[in-house]
């Protein structure tokens, strides 16, 4: 049996310190995030039920009779509702620990905020970001998913339908890009 080295059994810590990670790893390694979450809880990948199944809960504190809503009850319970939970948690927590591993610091305000918009604090960024993620997540609610949903998960699946909202997408996003451009 062959001795490794001291030196090589050390884990190399450079991957997780990095600034910026290899897009074509990190999409390989969420490509193959789909085999588990098939497997063991039935599901895809994809964020946007979570809120629902968050915003149920509230709602049930409120208005017990709103379990009785069929769209509610049908996302309040069950590992699938609470798995996609547990990712979005889990992407604000990895975001932050990958921020505060490498180091990275920036701006709260992009500075492309200042140019299109004229906002320059958070406290004009804020009701911003608010509003469009609403607006967001009443889209993806309405399309069935979310952008990650339909992109990896359901293009993953051959899904004509993810395919054809994947490609608006992507002609939406070019044409806000060529709007803020000219601002």
């Amino acid at each position: 049996m062959a001795v490794i080295p001291r030196e090589h059994k050390e884990i190399d810590m450079t991957a997780l310190t990095a600034k910026a990670w290899s897009p074509y790893a990190a999409g390989a390694v969420i490509g193959l995030l789909q085999i588990p979450t098939f497997l063991l809880m039935d599901t895809a990948l994809g964020a946007s039920s979570s809120f629902v199944t968050i915003a149920a809960h509230i709602v049930n504190v409120f208005d017990p009779a709103a379990t009785s809503i069929k769209y509610f009850a049908s996302h309040m319970w069950g590992a699938k509702n609470w798995w996609q939970v547990a990712i979005v948690i889990g992407i604000a927590i990895g975001a932050y620990l990958s921020m505060r591993l490498s180091g990275a610091r920036r701006q709260t305000i992009s500075p492309a905020w200042g140019r299109a918009a004229g906002i320059t604090s958070l406290a004009g960024r804020a009701p911003m970001a608010f509003v469009g993620g609403f607006v967001m997540l009443f889209g993806a609610r309405i399309a069935g998913g979310c952008t990650s949903g339909h992109g990896i998960s359901g293009m993953a699946q051959l899904s004509v339908g993810s395919t054809v909202a994947v490609a608006a997408m992507f002609a939406g996003g070019i044409l806000t890009a060529l709007l803020f451009r000219r601002v």
